[in-house]
Protein backbone atom coordinates (compact mmCIF):
# COMPACT_ATOMS: atom_id res chain seq x y z
CA UNK A 1 0.00 0.00 0.00
CA UNK A 2 1.05 3.08 -0.79
CA UNK A 3 1.71 6.22 1.48
CA UNK A 4 -0.94 8.21 0.58
CA UNK A 5 -3.51 5.16 0.70
CA UNK A 6 -2.43 4.37 4.00
CA UNK A 7 -2.73 8.44 5.17
CA UNK A 8 -6.21 8.44 3.54
CA UNK A 9 -6.88 5.00 5.64
CA UNK A 10 -5.84 6.41 8.81
CA UNK A 11 -7.48 9.33 8.12
CA UNK A 12 -10.78 7.53 7.60
CA UNK A 13 -10.42 5.49 10.57
CA UNK A 14 -10.06 8.60 13.09
CA UNK A 15 -13.22 9.69 11.38
CA UNK A 16 -15.07 6.91 12.16
CA UNK A 17 -13.69 6.50 15.69
CA UNK A 18 -15.14 10.47 16.06
CA UNK A 19 -18.53 9.43 14.99
CA UNK A 20 -19.05 5.90 17.10
CA UNK A 21 -18.19 8.01 19.93
CA UNK A 22 -20.36 11.54 18.99
CA UNK A 23 -23.02 9.25 18.11
CA UNK A 24 -26.18 9.55 20.48
CA UNK A 25 -27.39 6.19 19.63
CA UNK A 26 -25.00 4.19 21.11
CA UNK A 27 -27.08 1.50 23.06
CA UNK A 28 -26.88 0.97 26.85
CA UNK A 29 -25.34 -2.69 26.25
CA UNK A 30 -22.41 -1.01 24.51
CA UNK A 31 -21.93 1.26 27.38
CA UNK A 32 -22.03 -1.46 29.95
CA UNK A 33 -19.36 -3.46 27.73
CA UNK A 34 -17.28 -0.74 27.99
CA UNK A 35 -17.25 -0.09 31.65
CA UNK A 36 -16.93 -3.48 32.22
CA UNK A 37 -13.57 -3.24 30.32
CA UNK A 38 -12.20 -0.71 32.22
CA UNK A 39 -13.30 -1.83 35.58
CA UNK A 40 -11.44 -5.12 34.25
CA UNK A 41 -7.79 -2.74 33.84
CA UNK A 42 -7.82 -4.47 30.57
CA UNK A 43 -8.09 -2.65 26.98
CA UNK A 44 -7.44 -4.73 24.23
CA UNK A 45 -5.99 -2.05 21.40
CA UNK A 46 -5.78 -4.62 18.47
CA UNK A 47 -2.83 -6.29 16.78
CA UNK A 48 -1.69 -8.24 19.63
CA UNK A 49 -1.70 -5.19 21.45
CA UNK A 50 -2.90 -4.83 24.97
CA UNK A 51 -3.31 -2.15 27.32
CA UNK A 52 -3.47 -2.23 31.04
CA UNK A 53 -4.64 0.50 32.97
CA UNK A 54 -3.32 1.64 36.57
CA UNK A 55 -6.84 -0.03 38.43
CA UNK A 56 -10.44 -0.59 37.98
CA UNK A 57 -12.79 1.86 38.41
CA UNK A 58 -13.07 1.33 42.26
CA UNK A 59 -8.97 2.21 42.21
CA UNK A 60 -9.72 5.66 40.05
CA UNK A 61 -12.27 6.59 42.44
CA UNK A 62 -10.19 6.74 45.33
CA UNK A 63 -9.13 10.12 46.65
CA UNK A 64 -5.20 10.60 46.03
CA UNK A 65 -3.40 9.82 49.18
CA UNK A 66 -2.16 12.62 51.73
CA UNK A 67 0.96 14.24 50.50
CA UNK A 68 4.18 13.48 52.59
CA UNK A 69 5.15 15.89 55.15
CA UNK A 70 8.29 17.47 53.87
CA UNK A 71 8.84 19.15 57.77
CA UNK A 72 9.39 15.62 59.11
CA UNK A 73 12.43 13.37 58.85
CA UNK A 74 12.23 9.89 60.20
CA UNK A 75 14.93 8.57 62.61
CA UNK A 76 15.92 6.32 65.05
CA UNK A 77 17.98 5.93 68.12
CA UNK A 78 19.41 2.34 68.71
CA UNK A 79 20.61 1.52 71.90
CA UNK A 80 22.99 -0.91 71.97
CA UNK A 81 23.58 -1.36 75.53
CA UNK A 82 20.29 -3.23 75.25
CA UNK A 83 21.10 -5.70 72.38
CA UNK A 84 22.36 -8.43 72.53
CA UNK A 85 24.43 -10.89 70.76
CA UNK A 86 22.40 -13.12 70.37
CA UNK A 87 18.90 -11.89 69.84
CA UNK A 88 17.27 -11.48 66.02
CA UNK A 89 13.95 -10.48 66.99
CA UNK A 90 14.25 -7.30 64.97
CA UNK A 91 15.65 -9.62 62.16
CA UNK A 92 13.23 -12.01 61.73
CA UNK A 93 10.42 -9.09 61.91
CA UNK A 94 11.93 -7.66 59.13
CA UNK A 95 11.78 -11.15 57.32
CA UNK A 96 8.15 -11.63 58.24
CA UNK A 97 7.42 -8.06 57.17
CA UNK A 98 9.07 -7.81 54.32
CA UNK A 99 9.27 -11.14 52.73
CA UNK A 100 13.37 -11.66 52.29
CA UNK A 101 13.79 -15.03 53.73
CA UNK A 102 16.30 -16.84 51.39
CA UNK A 103 17.35 -20.78 51.21
CA UNK A 104 19.53 -21.16 54.25
CA UNK A 105 23.06 -20.33 54.63
CA UNK A 106 22.62 -18.78 51.04
CA UNK A 107 25.39 -16.48 50.23
CA UNK A 108 22.80 -14.60 48.53
CA UNK A 109 20.40 -13.91 50.90
CA UNK A 110 18.91 -10.41 50.92
CA UNK A 111 18.86 -8.50 53.96
CA UNK A 112 17.55 -5.00 54.75
CA UNK A 113 18.56 -5.35 58.17
CA UNK A 114 21.71 -7.63 59.74
CA UNK A 115 22.91 -7.98 62.98
CA UNK A 116 26.65 -7.19 62.96
CA UNK A 117 29.65 -7.59 66.13
CA UNK A 118 31.95 -5.30 66.12
CA UNK A 119 35.43 -4.82 68.38
CA UNK A 120 37.53 -2.35 69.48
CA UNK A 121 41.20 -3.08 68.21
CA UNK A 122 42.69 -0.97 71.02
CA UNK A 123 40.64 -2.28 73.92
CA UNK A 124 39.02 -5.62 72.87
CA UNK A 125 35.82 -4.48 73.81
CA UNK A 126 32.79 -6.02 71.95
CA UNK A 127 29.44 -5.26 70.83
CA UNK A 128 26.54 -6.43 68.71
CA UNK A 129 24.45 -3.86 67.03
CA UNK A 130 21.91 -4.18 63.79
CA UNK A 131 22.82 -2.72 60.70
CA UNK A 132 20.12 -1.04 57.81
CA UNK A 133 20.31 1.77 55.86
CA UNK A 134 21.07 4.45 57.43
CA UNK A 135 18.46 6.93 55.95
CA UNK A 136 21.33 9.88 55.15
CA UNK A 137 20.22 13.29 54.65
CA UNK A 138 23.13 12.99 51.59
CA UNK A 139 22.60 9.84 50.32
CA UNK A 140 25.01 8.79 48.55
CA UNK A 141 22.84 5.81 46.23
CA UNK A 142 20.92 8.55 45.11
CA UNK A 143 23.48 10.97 43.58
CA UNK A 144 24.50 8.08 41.45
CA UNK A 145 21.92 5.85 40.42
CA UNK A 146 21.52 6.55 36.89
CA UNK A 147 17.80 6.20 36.47
CA UNK A 148 15.93 7.41 39.80
CA UNK A 149 15.19 4.13 41.14
CA UNK A 150 17.37 5.52 44.51
CA UNK A 151 15.00 7.88 45.92
CA UNK A 152 14.66 10.18 49.03
CA UNK A 153 10.97 10.66 50.06
CA UNK A 154 9.49 14.10 51.58
CA UNK A 155 10.23 12.42 54.91
CA UNK A 156 13.87 11.28 54.28
CA UNK A 157 12.81 8.29 53.62
CA UNK A 158 15.80 6.23 50.89
CA UNK A 159 14.09 4.11 48.90
CA UNK A 160 14.36 1.95 46.05
CA UNK A 161 12.16 1.75 42.95
CA UNK A 162 12.10 -2.20 41.94
CA UNK A 163 9.88 -0.85 38.78
CA UNK A 164 13.14 1.68 36.87
CA UNK A 165 16.21 -0.21 38.66
CA UNK A 166 18.51 -1.74 35.76
CA UNK A 167 20.34 -3.88 38.55
CA UNK A 168 23.53 -1.52 37.68
CA UNK A 169 24.40 -1.64 41.56
CA UNK A 170 26.23 1.43 41.10
CA UNK A 171 23.78 2.50 44.42
CA UNK A 172 25.73 -0.51 46.57
CA UNK A 173 29.55 0.59 45.30
CA UNK A 174 28.29 3.82 47.01
CA UNK A 175 27.11 2.93 49.73
CA UNK A 176 29.21 2.95 52.81
CA UNK A 177 26.88 1.13 55.18
CA UNK A 178 26.70 -1.77 52.80
CA UNK A 179 23.06 -1.39 53.32
CA UNK A 180 21.69 -2.59 49.92
CA UNK A 181 21.37 -6.00 48.52
CA UNK A 182 21.09 -7.52 44.77
CA UNK A 183 18.06 -10.00 44.46
CA UNK A 184 20.01 -13.06 42.43
CA UNK A 185 16.98 -15.25 42.80
CA UNK A 186 13.35 -15.30 42.28
CA UNK A 187 11.39 -14.58 44.99
CA UNK A 188 8.59 -17.66 45.43
CA UNK A 189 5.21 -16.31 45.76
CA UNK A 190 4.58 -16.88 49.30
CA UNK A 191 7.06 -15.00 50.14
CA UNK A 192 6.33 -11.85 47.85
CA UNK A 193 4.49 -8.70 49.57
CA UNK A 194 2.54 -5.98 48.18
CA UNK A 195 4.51 -2.99 49.78
CA UNK A 196 8.06 -4.68 49.47
CA UNK A 197 8.43 -5.10 45.49
CA UNK A 198 11.22 -6.64 45.36
CA UNK A 199 12.50 -8.94 42.01
CA UNK A 200 15.62 -10.73 41.01
CA UNK A 201 17.93 -8.66 39.44
CA UNK A 202 17.11 -5.54 41.10
CA UNK A 203 18.57 -3.84 44.13
CA UNK A 204 16.50 -3.25 47.48
CA UNK A 205 16.88 -1.91 51.20
CA UNK A 206 15.55 -1.04 54.60
CA UNK A 207 12.53 1.63 54.19
CA UNK A 208 11.97 2.09 57.31
CA UNK A 209 8.93 0.01 57.06
CA UNK A 210 7.01 3.32 55.04
CA UNK A 211 3.86 1.25 54.40
CA UNK A 212 3.53 0.79 58.36
CA UNK A 213 4.78 4.79 58.99
CA UNK A 214 2.18 5.85 56.54
CA UNK A 215 -0.60 4.60 58.60
CA UNK A 216 0.74 5.37 61.97
CA UNK A 217 2.44 2.50 62.95
CA UNK A 218 6.45 2.09 63.53
CA UNK A 219 9.02 -0.27 61.76
CA UNK A 220 8.68 -4.26 62.10
CA UNK A 221 11.92 -4.51 63.85
CA UNK A 222 11.22 -1.35 66.67
CA UNK A 223 7.91 -3.21 67.21
CA UNK A 224 9.60 -6.55 68.24
CA UNK A 225 12.54 -5.60 69.79
CA UNK A 226 12.10 -6.84 73.43
CA UNK A 227 14.13 -4.53 75.27
CA UNK A 228 13.56 -1.50 73.78
CA UNK A 229 16.49 -0.92 72.16
CA UNK A 230 14.63 0.65 68.84
CA UNK A 231 13.27 3.84 69.05
CA UNK A 232 11.97 5.55 66.17
CA UNK A 233 10.59 9.18 65.57
CA UNK A 234 10.77 12.17 64.15
CA UNK A 235 14.02 14.12 64.61
CA UNK A 236 13.08 16.83 63.07
CA UNK A 237 9.92 17.47 66.12
CA UNK A 238 12.02 19.18 69.09
CA UNK A 239 8.51 17.40 71.32
CA UNK A 240 9.17 13.62 70.16
CA UNK A 241 10.89 11.08 72.46
CA UNK A 242 13.36 10.43 69.90
CA UNK A 243 14.62 14.44 70.12
CA UNK A 244 14.24 14.32 73.74
CA UNK A 245 16.23 11.59 74.11
CA UNK A 246 18.65 12.65 71.64
CA UNK A 247 19.09 15.89 74.23
CA UNK A 248 19.80 13.81 77.01
CA UNK A 249 22.74 11.58 76.08
CA UNK A 250 25.76 11.31 73.68
CA UNK A 251 24.95 9.68 70.67
CA UNK A 252 27.15 8.22 67.81
CA UNK A 253 26.95 7.97 64.04
CA UNK A 254 28.30 5.10 61.62
CA UNK A 255 31.15 6.62 59.42
CA UNK A 256 30.08 10.13 60.71
CA UNK A 257 33.22 11.48 58.77
CA UNK A 258 31.66 10.79 55.90
CA UNK A 259 29.04 14.00 56.06
CA UNK A 260 26.31 11.84 54.65
CA UNK A 261 24.00 12.98 57.85
CA UNK A 262 22.66 9.43 58.90
CA UNK A 263 19.08 9.14 59.98
CA UNK A 264 20.25 5.99 62.51
CA UNK A 265 22.10 6.74 65.93
CA UNK A 266 23.41 4.48 68.54
CA UNK A 267 24.22 5.20 72.25
CA UNK A 268 27.86 4.34 71.84
CA UNK A 269 30.04 2.32 69.37
CA UNK A 270 33.64 1.33 70.06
Amino acid sequence: MSEQGANRNAEKGREDIHKAASHDGMDEARREFLRNIAAAGVISLGGGLTLLTMGGGEALAKKPEEPLDPKKRWGMLIDTTKCSDGCQKCVDACKQENGWEAEPNSPHDVQWIRKVNVKDPATGFMMSLPVMCQHCANPPCVDVCPTGASMQRADGIVRVNMHICIGCRYCMMACPYKARSFVHEDIPEEEKRFHAPMGKGCVTSCDFCAHRIDVGKIPACAEACPEGAMLFGDLNDPNSELSKRLREIPTYRIREDLGTDNGIRYTRLP
